[in-house]
């Protein structure tokens, strides 16, 4: 399976490709003899740059449904693992998982913010320490489906874990 760099580097060399045929083929065409209107004249494509163009917005849509569908709860090992960037908050501040499986959310902390050097998840009876700039993982299995609450050392942030059956 491809990485998300591979993908997006094939894509955008995709669209480079693209991008340099059409100028190609365009600088090629006879310049008219008429003189030139106001009308709009129709500029016939080869059928093999509209198959391209059509086969990359399908891809552009794939793209995005896979973006905001798929790619927030990925599931290693049996584990649901998430990231959420600590800045100014949560985000995402809500996050879903399914119950009875694990759960390994990911706090990246980027801000230097006192409130935000702990992170605390009351049901679970789980405080954890947040390092500036690095990763801290906490790990729990829900059993029951509800919503759940995590907050800040200070209680002024707060995030929820939503887990559904």
């Amino acid at each position: 399976m491809f990485g998300k760099k591979t993908f997006l580097g094939s894509l955008a060399a995709f669209g480079l490709l693209l991008g340099t045929v059409s100028g190609t083929a365009l600088a090629e065409m006879p310049a008219s003899s008429s003189a030139q209107t106001s009308e709009f004249r129709r500029i016939e494509q080869p059928l093999a740059l509209k198959v391209g163009v059509a086969i990359a917005g399908l891809g552009l849509i794939g793209l995005e449904l896979w973006w905001f569908l798929l790619s927030k709860s990925q599931a290693h090992e049996g584990i649901q693992e998430l990231t959420i960037t600590v800045d100014s908050g949560y985000q995402p501040a809500r996050v879903v998982v399914k119950a009875g499986q694990p759960v390994r959310l990911n706090f990246l902390r980027r801000d230097p913010n006192n409130c935000l050097e702990k992170v605390l998840l009351p049901d679970f009876q789980i405080a954890s320490d947040l390092a500036l700039n690095r990763v801290t993982s906490v790990e729990f299995t829900p059993l029951q489906p509800g919503e759940y609450q995590f907050t800040c050392g200070m209680n002024m942030f707060r995030g929820v874990v939503e887990v559904q059956e």
